[in-house]
């Protein structure tokens, strides 16, 4: 049995992420960048497929766990009849190198361990070939297959089967550090880690960012944890922001809605964007515009939904046959064939981004204005094509009207780009498109009950409507809203939760049920605050928020008949939906 999902720790150095237990297992690494084949994937399948374990061992055995401040610096702390020790688990900030460090420190008494070690390359498709290094450097192994290569140090492993294992004990004050560094198989391997030095810089680095938020009111380590996820899933040389760190956590427990989130979706990353300039870090937002100017450079036609880090196009889905899936959820998928799709929302949500970007006090540079106004007048080209939607269903196009709303938002906001910021467009032929749009919306995306509906011409409802007065389509307390509101309450509450749409409509073109989306949930919280339901805000955001894990992480949904979470995590939609959340509450 698989460690639960929100068990989880994230550990990240900004390229690329490892998901520690909380029983101290790392089961999911993918070095040098978070889409990566992976060198640990027991989290897919089982050990025999990657991990690095590392636990107390003896009697009475206990631990808890936090993050060091502001950071992403785990410390566990192991509890024993003999004793108590601090691991220190880390990916450290160091140039362009891959590290993760495992720090064992006495605390007091002596505390015995154990340390297993199971490096499977590419997806557990290679077994490597391992060696002892002696270098005169200490304890040390290398482990090379195909491009990969990794270095241990630290401990003397010796091998168990197809693994490498050590057992020692730690006393009060002393210290041992357990390091791998993963380097290409064609280099020379690496020379041991400063590990005090990569820790200190690494933790200063971490302070730098976090200092800068602006956070106050409820909610607020849950905000501050958040934003710091937020951060965590942006690459810091490309400026590309992942959807979350995994691939193919399973929506629903057992299913095959499966999908891969370690890329780029220009929604997504949009939304992170205006989080983050919310909240004081417009350095970001200048990072992220540069990596869109990279990524859609070329012809408007060819613009994509979702990139690769830094912005590769081909992220061809495929199954891969070598992990089980995790508890069996199978398949397991790499690569996400919505690179394919046409949704018409997406460059909505970019513009509105841009827009606040613009107006939080980042200049305009060469070519960032020329660019926004060819997505504009792409989105005029596109403006009345059936797309799949912000959910990316895999049924038949349709005419969504989230979708609707989010192009009406594209064009309002080069309107006022024009009108209020002096920049150039054809400002009078977005206007006339623009109000031909919300009528559009109004005439066909408006059931007679008087809520907006999921599609044009159906009565179905979608979670995605709560979004459209937080683009500005319409007020919170317009009665078609109110309305809509109350058809939510009414067809897509589970347990106190929000789903995303009802599956059992067919919409999506995908078998099987899922759980409550996280990210909806807290935008209702945001509609009830925003009109005056204040009580019911404050119940729906304390039922969401206790979702977390104990470090404040949340995944993508929550089963909740079993009470777990389920879908990658942790999920930055999630992360930044909350932030929205408590932002309206404040």
């Amino acid at each position: 049995m698989p460690a639960r999902i929100e068990d989880h720790a994230l550990l990240s150095d900004c390229r690329t992420a490892a998901l520690v237990t909380a029983d101290g297992d790392v089961d999911w690494f993918c070095p040098p960048r978070f889409d990566s084949p992976s060198a640990f994937a027991a989290l897919l399948g089982h050990e025999e497929h990657g991990h690095w374990a590392l636990h107390a061992t003896g009697d009475e055995v206990s631990r808890t766990r936090r993050y060091d401040g502001g950071t992403f610096l785990l410390v566990t702390r192991w509890r024993t009849a003999t004793g108590e020790a601090e691991v220190i688990d880390a990916l450290p900030f160091d140039g362009d190198r891959t590290h993760l460090i495992r720090r064992v420190v006495g605390i007091s008494g002596t505390v015995s361990f154990r340390t297993v070690l199971r490096i499977r390359f590419g997806y557990a498709t290679a077994l490597p070939w391992v060696r002892q290094l002696h270098d005169g450097s200490g304890p040390a192994i290398a482990a090379i297959a195909g491009p990969d290569a990794a270095v241990v140090r630290g401990i003397a492993l010796s091998a168990d089967g197809n693994s490498h294992a050590a057992d020692f004990t730690i006393a009060a004050g002393d210290t041992r550090d357990l390091t791998m560094t993963w380097y290409p198989s064609w280099s020379t391997h690496p020379e041991p880690l400063d590990v005090d030095a990569l820790l200190h810089r690494t933790r200063r680095t971490w302070h730098e960012w976090s200092d800068v938020f602006r956070v106050d009111g409820p909610h607020r380590e849950l905000v501050s944890r958040s934003l710091l996820v937020l951060r965590a899933l942006s690459h810091r040389d490309t400026g590309g922001i992942v959807a979350a760190p995994t691939t193919s956590l399973p929506e629903l427990l057992g299913g095959a809605r499966n999908w891969d989130y370690r890329y780029v979706w220009l929604r997504d990353a949009a939304l992170v964007l205006s989080t983050l300039v919310r909240h004081g870090h417009l350095s970001s937002a200048r990072h992220w515009r540069s990596w869109l100017l990279r990524s859609v450079a070329g012809d408007p036609q060819d613009v994509q939904i979702v990139y690769g880090v830094a912005g590769e196009r081909d992220l061809a889905e495929r199954e891969v046959d070598s992990l089980p899936g995790y508890d069996g959820a199978a398949p397991v998928r790499v690569g996400n064939g919505a690179v394919s799709q046409f949704q018409a929302d997406v460059l909505g949500e970019v513009l509105v981004a841009m827009s606040e970007a613009r107006a939080a006090g980042l200049a305009e540079e060469r070519d960032t204005w020329s660019l926004q106004r060819a997505l504009i007048e792409h989105v005029v080209a596109m403006f009345d094509r059936p797309d799949e939607g912000i959910w990316e269903i895999r049924g038949e196009p349709k005419m969504f009207t989230h979708s609707r709303a989010l192009v009406w938002a594209a064009l309002d906001h080069g309107v006022r780009a024009v009108r209020e910021h002096g920049m150039s467009g054809d400002v009078d032929a977005w206007e006339r498109l623009r109000d031909r749009v919300r009528a559009d919306v109004f005439t066909h995306g408006v059931a007679d009950g008087g809520w907006f509906t999921q599609t044009f011409g159906s009565d179905e409802v979608d979670a995605s409507l709560l979004v459209l007065p937080q683009v500005g389509f319409c007020a919170w307390d317009d009665p078609h809203m109110l309305a809509t509101v109350e058809r939510i309450e009414t067809d897509l509450m589970r347990d106190g939760f929000v789903l995303r749409y009802r599956t059992e409509s067919g919409v999506d073109g995908l078998a099987g049920t899922e759980n409550p989306f996280l990210a909806c949930s807290f935008w209702l919280v945001e509609q009830y605050a925003r009109t005056g339901r204040r009580d019911d805000a404050d119940q729906l955001m304390e039922r969401v928020c206790a979702v977390a894990n104990d470090l404040g992480l949340l995944s993508e949904e929550y089963d909740t008949t079993a009470g777990r979470q389920v879908g990658n995590m942790p999920q930055a939609f999630s992360h930044l939906a909350l932030v929205r959340a408590a932002d309206a509450l404040r």
